[in-house]
This record gives structure tokens, C-alpha cells and sequence, in this order.
């Protein structure tokens, strides 16, 4: 506690001030402090604080500054610290605080500064908050707000800096913040929502540090010449297309520029090339220049150029590799080092600006990004430990790669196959003590071979501690002997702890080696060995087959292949034919739209389904190979994967892992010996997974997909219950490939969203009204589709509604769940499904609203009932009088199907029936109402 020496003089007494930083304080916020009636600050930053605010500090009457910054606060901010009207400067961040935002700090109209930063807020900013006249710095990054950003930030004219990373609001950024034109500090990030043009911001000449990074933005690079103080750009992941406009060589300030990850083209300006003190990174974009990502470049070009069969990167990468192996080792910012017999490579080069691209003999890395918070005139990207290390191996976790952004690892000599990649992890920053320098938390994504295979991943909760080694392993596919690591900072966790411009990937050692041996323990690299001494041999055959105009066809067709960047494995008839006993018909499991299926056995042990389509034409070829190379680029652990395909002859064949426990629709509803027994646990999983898998198809991948046709028997269980997505993507090839049902909606009556079903209205709400849907009859049980006989249509959503009414939802649970189930977690799932099957489309949630409501990160918001449009005697008699005739033709077509849960049968429309046997969705399934 600190004072002016005298406290006899009015004038030292309004000086009166509580200051204790970094003192590692225990203990509770002391209510007692509003006995100083003089107090103007209070600043316990990084402390070991623990407990809720207190709600008598709303008393205060002349205070001005609180910062609370670095504890371990917990419950919600009390709405009696709006009483506060002297109120200067609120510092929450980096706590553990939740609950929405109290309206009533709105009235703190001499707040200047109001930071939220990494917390665990909720809900919408409130609307009183455009009465904060005099806000000139606002933050809210790292939390799991909802709703849009909020129009009424125009009104904060003196704002100078705003930073809304990963906040959890959705866009589009609003075009009214083009009055704030005193912004000198503009973030804003990881948005989810639609597409936007580029917000108008061109008027923001104070603008130091512009970042509008991954914010769903589309159309050109804006005209940028009027800033002329930016120092930092950073307009990464968006959609962007366009050239590099000359004016960006006016901005004489620049020191970081970041435009990875767009769709730009063209060539890159020769003026760029020649900048030495920027930190340029332009990877990831579809430049022409492609000669140059091999040649040595003070900018990061790293696949930067548009993609070609064999051309750019890749290839020139590849062109270097002194031999193909079948093994990576990598000691990431440490020095070489061997570990049981294994050698891992040194990888201790500190770059030299904040994005560059550096090879090694067989891989390479990439740096994205730069501490811009941190006060350091250079970055350090290698971590040296400063915790006690609890592991058998040390050396591989004394140092660790860091990096602000994105950090990416290539190996580029691997030969093709399975392998099996281990990633070394231990967190070597913070403490692990009663301290402040243990509160930080590091959370970042992992993405390999392009595939999003960790979120939100913290090395400390993973590990159960710092200082404590954590290896996680994954399997990989490399094809074109190249393998991709890619460790991303989508802007979560502290960022000030213990120190500012603490946070971003880190990562100690990689280890790549084969999946498994080739059956007889012959390595890959024999295997290599082998068959480059018969590629002679082989070379001579395939000519005199050529000659003789037997592999003419599979030329131009290999060629279609070899064009299209597949993200997935190319199996030849031969492999296919031994793995499913050359098509046996005891191998076959179902029949579909576009052909047979087949479950197979591949060489290594993998199951897998092989889905047998027509070709019709080389023109139905190339459109099959589009297709393909789309859904091929979409992979998610809550996405049945697509292995890979082959194109022999008129073979047209997609083959995908295959499914253990089939579909979700027989395991709750089919036939009863196919019936699974699912426990409460499995099945609020298994709707989470769900939820994830649409939220990447709507809001994460690169390509937007609304499905159109979610339903329990779309959703796949594989042995371990985890559920799948299957058949994303495929709409358009059916409806291209059966031109009588081309102006059909595709979908599933009674899962339909009404304005699907009746104006054909196609958005990503229509998903999410299936969704709830599923939602209903996972937690009952019971299929939406069921019928009471010969009477009006009475559907189990209907039910939901009418229960809602009575106010007994819980009715809804499944009675073989007996007393063993979350009535809590029961609740939340009825009221998001209700939520989701909302009449109104903008009246539902985003999944990405609703994966953080079913995780408890989000509260369910009161549903408006709509029962009124529901029960509004014209509209409930059209959609019943319309779902009933489709309902009709549905079932008269579906009698002509086989409905053995054991055997095959034909489906008119893409659906997982075309991998699985499953049950029709009609009123022909079990009625267990």
C-alpha cells in the first residue's frame, strides 16, 4: 500500500492509491478496502488473488482505476461496480471470470479503458454499452461471447484502440466503424459468420497495427496509402484475391506484413522482393511467380504460387532430396541430440525477421508472425527451459521452437505411405507454483496434412502439469513424399503472462516413422530399393502397353487425376479388387444411387468401404475428379474420411474408412438385435461430435458446405462410438449424375427446414435445423418420423413443442436411460434442439454457438416460442398437407426397397444407405411413441 507521506492535508489524501504488482499475493479480494473513502486505485496486477469481486466495491465514490490483470478471479463482474460513475479504467484480464456482461457498466460514462481479455464471458455485448461516450480502449479477445459485433461501437469516436480476437462474436465486421477514425490499435480475429467485403477503414490515418486476421473477408486488398504510420499489417487466412496494390510501397513505416493464406494472384511486385527490413509473408496464395519459392528470398513465398501437376514448391523442394527416407527426427530449437539410438536434427537457427521460410537437408520450416506486444526490438523463437523438468529424456525438452502465429514443419523426402507422427510437447515457460508465473495458459490448433487434429490444445492441462512430457500421436498419409505440421495461433489464452507477448505454438521435438512394416519386416526404404530395381522392368512393359493403345484411356485419366490436388491416397483396381475378394458378393453391404458397396480388408489390416460408381462419360469423369478433389480437402475427426479413389477403365470407385457400428439411426431405432444400448455419456458425445462436424463444414474448412441432409442415418459410428458426417459434398454429384431428380430438394422430410421444404431457401440454418432434430431423437430415443396411425401427423418435434407447453420436457428422455443420465445435461440438449428447430431461420444459433452451448461455455438463451407460426391454422395445414404427399411417394418408394437390417438396399438420393444397410426414414420404422 502506498500513500503520500503526510495524511493531515485534504490534498494528500485525494492522492491516496493501493499499488501491489507482481507481489505473488494469496488469499481474496478484501471487501474492507471501501473504508478508504479516498481511494483512487486500486492495482493488484499479477498476483495469486483468488475469489469473486467484491459487490461492496460498488461504494467506491472517488475511484478511478481498477486492474485485477493476472489472478485467479472467478464468478461473474457485480453489477454494483457500475455504480462507480468516476470510473476511469477497468482491467479484468486474464482471470478466470464468466457469466454475461452487466449491463449497468454502461453507465460508467467517464469509462476510458475496459479490458475483458481471456476470460470466460458469455452472451451478447449489451446494448447499454453505446452510452460509453468516452471509450478509447476496449478488448475482449479470448472468450466465448455470442451474437454479431455490435453496430454501436460508431458511437465511441475516441476510441484508439479495439481488439476482438477470438471472442467468440460472429461478423461481418460492421461497415460503421468507419467513423472511428482517432483507431491507432485496430484487432480483430478468428470471426465466424458470412463472407464480407473489406470493412471501408480507409479513412483510419493514425493506424499503427492493423490485424484482420481470418475474418471471413473477401474481394481485393484495399488502398492502404493514407496510413501512413501503419507499422503492422496483418490481413492473413481470409479470402483475398486480386494483386498486391502499389501503394503498400508507400508505407515507408511497414515493418510486418502478412497476407498468408488469401487467394491472391498475379506476379508478385518486384518492389517487394527488394524490401530488406519488412517481414513479408506472402505463402499460401496463387501468385505466378513460380520460379521463385527456389530460390533464397527475404520473403516467405512458400507455396505462395497457384498450383500446378508437379510445379512450384513441391516439386523444387523435392528436386533437392538426396535420397527418399522413411524417417523424421527433429530436436525443434534444440541442438542435435541422440536419444536411444535415434538421432534427432539440429534446429536451432533464430530467424532473422518474423516470417521466413528455411530448409534443412530433407525438411524445412516455416515462421509466421512476430510478439507485437512483447517491448523487445528483436524476437526470440526459441524457448530455453525455465521450469524443472519431470521426464526420461530432458534433452528433448531443455529448448522449444515458438512462434507468434503460425509455425509450419515440411518433410519433403518421406516416401509414400502410412506413418505414424509423434509430436513432443512440454511447457517450458510457465511455473508450477503458488506464483502469477503459473496462471498463463497456452492454447493453440494443430493442423496435419492440412486436417485439423487438435483445437483449443494446451500443453499444461494435456500433460497434467508443466515441466511434464506429453507425446501425442497421430497417423498421416504421404503422398508426393511430402508431409505438412502446422501449429496455429487462432488468438486464445493469456498473452501477458507471466510477462507481455507470452503465448502462441510451442513445440520441442517431431518424430515421424513407418505405421507398421510391410508384413514380412521389410522397411519402406527396402521396399524403395526394391522397386526401383524393377522400374526398368516395369517401364518396358507399360511402353509396349502404351504402343499397343491398352493404357490410352487410363493416360488422360491418370493425367485428370495427377492434375487435381487430392488430399487423399490413389489406390489402383488391383488393390481394391484383393482387398474386397475381387467384388464378392458376401462383401457387398449395400446398394445405393450411385452403386454398389463393398466392405474390404487392405494389406496393412485397414477396413474400409468401397463405393462403386458409373461412368457415363469423360466429361462425367472430370466432373467426378472436381467433386472428389472437394471432398477430399474436407477432413475433420467428425467427418467419415474419404481414403482415396481409383479411376481404371469405367472403374469409378471412392473408398472410405469403414464404419464398425454402422449408422445412428439403427442404433437407437432399428430393428431391436440391431439396437445398441447407448449410456447418457455416449450419447451427449456423440451430439457434440455432430455439432463439430457441422461447424466445420459451415464456419472452419475452406470450402463452405451446407449438407442438406442431416439425419441419424447420414450420422456413422465407428468402434469406439464416435459419431461421423457422412456424405458431405456428394449432393451435387447425384443430382448431376440423375438429371430426374436435378430440380429435387435434396433431403429428408420430417428433418427438413420449413423453408427449405417449401421455397426451396437453401442457408447453413437449414443444417441446424436438422440438427436439433437429431438432437430430439438422440436424447429420446425415438424417430421424428414416427406417425400415429391414421391420424394427423403428430411427430416427435410436434411432441417437444406440446411438452414444453405442459412444461414436463423431461418426459422427452428415452426410459431405457431409467435414473442413469444428466438431467442437467438432458435439459440443455431439449432446449438447444428447440432452439435449432426455431420456425424463424435468424432466430437459430451458428454451430459454433451451439457446440460452446452443449459444452457449457455458453448459456442456452430463453427460447421465444413459436408455436404460434407453428400452430397458425393455414401454415401448420400447407407444411403437414405437403410433408404428407412427399411422405406418400416416399413410402410408396420405399416399399419397392429391401428392409432387412442384414442385406441391401437401393436409395433414390445420396445417403449413408450408399455405405451401410440401413432402415428407410419413413413412418415404416418402429413406432415407440
Amino acid at each position: 500500500m502506498r500513500s503520500a507521506p503526510d495524511l493531515s492535508s485534504d490534498q494528500d489524501i485525494n492522492q491516496f492509491l493501493v499499488i501491489l504488482k507482481a507481489q505473488n499475493l494469496p488469499g481474496t479480494l478484501p471487501p474492507e478496502l471501501v473504508k478508504l473513502p479516498y481511494l483512487e486505485q486500486i492495482d493488484l496486477t499479477r498476483n495469486y488473488l483468488s475469489g469473486t469481486i467484491p459487490q461492496q466495491w460498488g461504494s467506491f465514490t472517488r475511484l478511478l482505476n481498477i486492474s485485477l490483470l493476472g489472478n485467479r478471479l472467478t464468478g461473474s463482474i457485480p453489477v454494483e461496480l457500475g455504480n462507480i460513475s468516476t470510473l476511469k479504467s477497468l482491467v479484468l484480464e486474464f482471470n478466470m471470470l464468466s457469466g454475461s456482461l452487466p449491463k449497468e457498466l454502461g453507465n460508467l460514462i467517464n469509462i476510458e479503458r475496459l479490458l475483458l481479455t481471456s476470460n470466460s464471458f458469455t452472451g451478447e455485448v449489451p446494448e447499454k454499452f453505446a452510452e460509453l461516450m468516452t471509450m478509447k480502449e476496449f478488448r475482449i479477445g479470448d472468450n466465448n461471447f455470442s451474437g454479431k459485433i455490435p453496430d454501436f461501437i460508431k458511437n465511441w469516436t475516441k476510441l484508439e484502440r479495439l481488439a476482438i480476437q477470438a471472442s467468440g462474436l460472429n461478423g461481418p465486421i460492421p461497415s460503421q466503424i468507419s467513423v472511428l477514425e482517432n483507431l491507432i490499435d485496430l484487432r480483430i480475429s478468428d470471426l465466424r459468420g458470412p463472407e464480407a467485403k473489406f470493412p471501408p477503414i480507409h479513412n483510419m490515418t493514425k493506424m499503427n497495427n492493423l490485424i484482420l486476421r481470418s475474418c471471413n473477408i473477401t474481394g481485393q486488398l484495399p488502398n492502404l496509402e493514407k496510413m501512413t504510420n501503419l507499422e503492422t499489417l496483418d490481413l492473413s487466412f481470409n479470402k483475398l484475391t486480386g494483386g498486391i496494390p502499389k501503394s503498400y510501397d508507400l508505407l515507408t513505416k511497414l515493418d510486418f506484413m502478412y497476407l498468408t493464406g488469401n487467394l491472391l494472384s498475379g506476379l508478385v511486385p518486384g518492389w517487394i522482393l527488394l524490401k530488406k527490413h519488412i517481414s513479408i509473408d506472402l505463402s499460401y496464395n496463387n501468385f505466378s511467380n513460380r520460379s521463385l519459392v527456389c530460390k533464397s528470398q527475404d520473403v516467405n513465398l512458400f507455396s505462395a504460387s497457384s498450383k500446378g501437376s508437379d510445379t512450384g514448391d513441391i516439386s523444387c523442394l523435392r528436386s533437392s532430396c538426396p535420397e527418399i527416407v522413411d524417417f523424421l527426427r527433429i530436436n525443434c530449437g534444440g541442438p542435435e541430440v541422440t536419444i536411444n539410438g535415434n538421432t534427432y536434427d539440429d534446429d536451432t537457427t533464430e530467424p532473422v525477421g518474423a516470417s521466413k521460410f528455411f530448409k534443412r537437408r530433407n525438411w524445412a520450416y516455416s515462421s509466421t508472425g512476430n510478439f507485437i506486444d512483447d517491448g523487445q526490438t528483436t524476437d526470440k523463437y526459441i524457448l530455453e527451459n525455465s521450469s524443472k523438468l519431470s521426464m526420461a529424456n530432458p534433452e528433448l525438452y531443455m529448448n522449444a521452437r515458438l512462434s507468434p502465429l503460425s509455425l509450419t514443419y515440411y518433410a519433403f523426402c518421406l516416401g509414400t505411405g502410412t506413418y505414424k507422427i509423434n509430436l513432443h510437447f512440454a511447457e517450458i515457460k510457465f511455473t508450477n507454483d503458488t506464483t502469477y508465473s503459473s496462471l498463463g495458459r497456452r492454447v493453440f490448433d494443430i493442423y496435419i496434412q492440412g486436417e485439423l487434429v487438435e483445437e483449443d490444445f494446451n500443453i499444461a492441462d494435456e500433460a497434467g502439469g508443466v515441466g511434464k512430457e506429453l507425446i501425442k500421436h497421430y497417423p498421416a498419409v504421404v503422398n508426393n513424399n511430402t508431409l505438412e505440421i502446422r501449429f496455429y495461433w487462432a488468438g486464445k489464452g493469456t498473452t501477458s503472462i507471466p510477462d507481455r507477448g507470452v503465448y502462441g505454438p510451442l513445440i520441442s521435438a517431431i518424430s515421424v516413422h513407418p505405421d507398421s512394416t510391410n508384413g514380412s519386416g521389410v522397411s519402406v526404404r527396402v521396399v524403395v530399393g526394391i522397386v526401383a530395381v524393377g522400374a526398368f522392368v516395369l517401364f518396358l512393359v507399360l511402353g509396349i502397353l502404351w504402343w499397343k493403345g491398352c493404357l490410352g484411356q487410363k493416360s488422360r485419366m491418370g493425367q485428370d487425376l495427377k492434375g487435381l490436388d487430392l488430399q487423399t491416397g490413389k489406390f489402383t483396381l488391383r488393390q481394391i479388387r484383393v482387398a474386397t475378394n475381387n467384388f464378392d458378393v458376401s462383401n457387398k453391404v449395400g446398394e445405393g444411387g450411385f452403386g454398389s458397396v463393398y466392405k474390404g480388408l487392405l494389406s496393412d489390416g485397414t477396413a474400409i468401404a468401397v463405393k462403386q460408381l458409373s461412368s457415363k462419360s469423360k466429361q462425367g469423369n472430370r466432373e467426378f475428379l472436381n467433386e472428389i478433389g472437394m471432398i477430399s480437402a474436407l477432413q475433420h475427426p467428425h467427418l467419415v474420411k474419404l481414403y482415396g479413389c481409383c479411376i481404371e477403365g469405367n472403374q469409378l470407385l471412392l473408398v472410405y474408412e469403414y464404419m464398425e457400428n454402422n449408422s445412428l439411426a439403427r442404433a437407437l431405432f432399428g430393428v431391436e438385435e440391431c439396437q445398441l444400448k447407448l449410456d447418457w455419456t455416449t450419447r451427449y458425445k456423440i451430439c457434440v461430435g455432430i455439432a463439430r462436424g457441422l461447424t466445420y463444414l459451415h464456419e472452419e474448412s475452406r470450402l463452405k458446405i451446407v449438407h442438406r441432409d442431416i439425419k441419424a442415418t447420414n450420422v456413422l459410428l465407428d468402434k469406439y462410438l464416435n459419431p461421423k458426417i457422412s456424405d458431405f459434398g456428394l449432393a451435387k454429384l447425384d443430382e448431376e449424375d440423375n438429371t430426374h431428380i436435378s430440380t429435387r430438394i435434396a433431403g429428408t422430410y420430417g428433418y427438413m427446414a420449413p423453408e427449405y421444404a417449401m421455397r426451396g431457401y437453401l442457408t447453413d440454418k437449414a443444417d441446424v435445423y436438422s440438427f436439433g432434430v437429431v438432437s430430439l431423437e438422440i436424447v429420446s430415443g425415438r424417430s421424428n418420423t414416427s406417425h400415429r396411425p391414421k391420424e394427423e401427423p403428430f411427430n416427435l418435434l410436434d411432441w417437444a413443442h406440446l411438452l414444453k407447453e405442459e412444461g414436463n420436457l423431461i418426459k422427452l428422455v428415452d426410459p431405457m436411460l431409467g435414473s442413469d443420465y444428466s438431467k442437467e445435461e438432458a435439459m440443455v440438449m431439449i432446449h438447444v434442439a428447440l432452439l435449432c428447430t426455431n420456425v424463424s431461420s435468424a432466430a437459430r444459433p451458428t454451430m459454433s454457438s451451439i457446440v460452446s452451448m452443449l459444452e457449457g461455455n455458453i448459456i442456452v438463451p430463453d427460447l421465444v416460442s413459436d408455436m404460434s407460426l407453428l400452430r397458425d391454422e393455414m401454415k401448420a395445414k400447407e407444411l403437414r398437407k405437403y410433408y404428407q404427399s412427399n411422405e406418400e411417394i416416399n413410402m410408396s418408394e420405399s416399399t419397392r426397397r429391401t428392409m432387412s437390417m442384414d442385406g441391401p438396399w437401393t436409395a433414390t438420393s445420396s445417403s449413408a444407405a450408399d455405405l451401410y444397410p440401413i432402415n428407410p426414414d419413413s413412418g415404416l420404422l418402429e413406432n415407440r411413441f
